[in-house]
Order: structure tokens, then C-alpha cells, then sequence
């Protein structure tokens, strides 16, 4: 079974699951934990490959994303949790297209920070050359060139050292194990508007992050019941590069299920889509 940490157990309160990109962990939400705890239950997990979560070699057949869900719901089983909001950053929110496709009716709200739908020509140049690479690197190596082509700004570089520090702990085969799936993103989003239309979804973009901003515009306005906001001054780790902008508009989205107005945030968020 996955890693997770339950923090609070109050049962007037709802459960909020937290879902880290590839090579975080449950460490790069602390900025969010605090402000989240007042009003919710927080249930944490490290993702396969991640700390102490089983390995990605652990599974028959190869890894992929379906064996990600697969744990992320037997975990909710195993505290007894029958739906709840989650909010996920990267990969993370990778991971949430695919519990919105295959388990909508255990998710309440999405917030997807830094969302990734779709892997475009640049993308897959990318990959291919880290492809090309993998093999004959170090893994730490290829992923701190990843975290600086995705993460390039000086205002970025608390974010991007973050990542760097806890990949450093993950396994290489860990690391290659998700590396090798990313290619299957879009596969994740293609049934989120059939199996999940009446699940209130927010979608929180950095208006730095170069690499995915224009497609989430793009693929999100698309979407039934979802909300796009831009922050300014972030890059693709939203809830690091500005924190109080993220926790404010994902709490009121989380409180109000959806049925809020994204031109009411009004501290800290200038520029605004929805």
C-alpha cells in the first residue's frame, strides 16, 4: 500500500487528498497544509516509487498510471474515505484526470495545479532526446535538466530546488519507471469530460509555465463545470511559486464546491480566465 499521513480527523470536516508531481512528495505541500487544515482533513500519500510507496518495478505487467489508481483507492478504502476532493500539482493532476475517468464517483472537487493535458511536438522532442539519454546519464541528472527546462526563471528557483532535492532520494528505476509512462498522458484526459462533466473542476496555471499553459487554455475550454485561473509571477509549480494565491482560490473552490466566481478572488490574482 501507498505511503499517506492523515492529518485531522474531525468528522464535521471532509477529506482533501494531496497528489505530488514525479520525484516530489508529500514535503512540497507543506506551504498548503496549514491554511488547508482549518477547514479540512488532509490525507497525504507518497506515489509509487516515492519514499516509502512500493516500488514502480513492483508491478506484474509493467507499470502504469491504472496501477496508480488502483493504490490511490485502496487507500481510501483502507481509511474508509467514500469521496473526496483532491487537489494535485504536475503529475499529480495527471493522476486526477485518471481518478476522474475511471472513479468519478469517489472524487468531490479536482483542483489541478500545473495540469498536463496533452504532450505536444516540443514535449515529445524533449522526451525523445531524454529517451536517447536515459540510458547512459545519471537519473538525477536528466531530471534536474527537466526541472530547469520546465522551471527556468530566477523566480522559479525555489520550486525547481525543491524537486531537485527530494528526487535526489528516488531510486533511478523509480524515476525511469515514470519517465517511460509520461507518454500516456493524453490518454489520462480523453475521458475526463465523458466520465466527469458534473464534477466541479479548477484549473490553476502559472503564467510562466511555458511548457503547458497554452494547451491547458486550450483543452480546458472544452471542459463542462471547470474553472481556469492564471497566476501571475508562477511558473508550472503553482502552489510553491505563489502560495497564498493557490491556497486562497483552491479553498474557496473546495468550500463552495465549485459554485463560486473566480473574479471574487481578490487577493493576489491578476489575471484570470474561465
Amino acid at each position: 500500500m501507498l505511503e499517506y499521513k492523515i492529518i485531522g480527523s474531525d468528522p464535521s470536516k471532509e477529506y482533501v487528498l494531496f497528489l505530488h508531481g514525479i520525484g516530489g512528495s508529500v514535503n512540497i505541500f507543506f506551504p498548503q497544509l496549514k491554511s488547508f487544515r482549518k477547514s479540512f482533513n488532509i490525507l497525504v500519500v507518497n506515489l509509487p516509487g516515492h519514499k516509502n510507496s512500493p516500488s514502480v518495478t513492483s508491478y506484474e505487467n509493467g507499470f502504469t498510471f491504472d496501477h496508480v489508481t488502483d493504490e490511490i483507492v485502496e487507500v481510501l478504502d483502507e481509511i474508509g474515505i467514500e469521496k473526496v476532493h483532491v487537489v494535485g500539482i504536475s503529475l499529480g493532476s495527471v493522476v486526477i484526470h485518471k481518478l476522474l475517468s475511471v472513479v468519478p464517483h469517489r472524487i468531490s472537487t479536482a483542483v489541478l495545479g500545473g495540469a498536463i493535458t496533452r504532450i505536444n511536438l516540443l514535449e515529445k522532442a524533449l522526451l525523445l532526446w531524454g529517451s536517447l539519454l536515459k540510458n547512459v546519464t545519471p537519473h538525477l541528472w536528466l531530471y534536474s535538466l527537466c526541472a530547469r527546462i520546465l522551471m527556468p526563471k530566477n523566480n522559479h528557483k525555489d520550486s525547481r530546488d525543491a524537486f531537485i532535492k527530494e528526487a535526489a532520494q528516488m531510486k533511478r528505476e523509480d524515476f525511469l519507471g515514470w519517465y517511460n509512462i509520461v507518454q500516456t498522458v493524453p490518454d489520462t484526459f480523453k475521458h475526463v469530460e465523458a466520465k466527469a462533466s458534473h464534477i466541479p473542476k479548477l484549473y490553476v496555471t502559472g503564467e510562466d509555465d511555458h511548457m503547458f499553459k497554452k494547451d491547458v487554455i486550450k483543452d480546458t475550454h472544452l471542459l463542462t463545470n471547470t474553472n481556469l485561473i492564471i497566476l501571475p509571477e508562477s511558473g508550472h509549480v503553482v502552489n510553491l511559486d505563489n502560495t497564498d494565491a493557490f491556497n486562497e482560490c483552491a479553498i474557496s473552490f473546495i468550500r463552495s464546491k465549485g459554485e463560486f466566481n473566480p473574479q471574487h478572488i481578490k487577493s493576489h490574482v491578476h489575471s484570470l480566465k474561465s
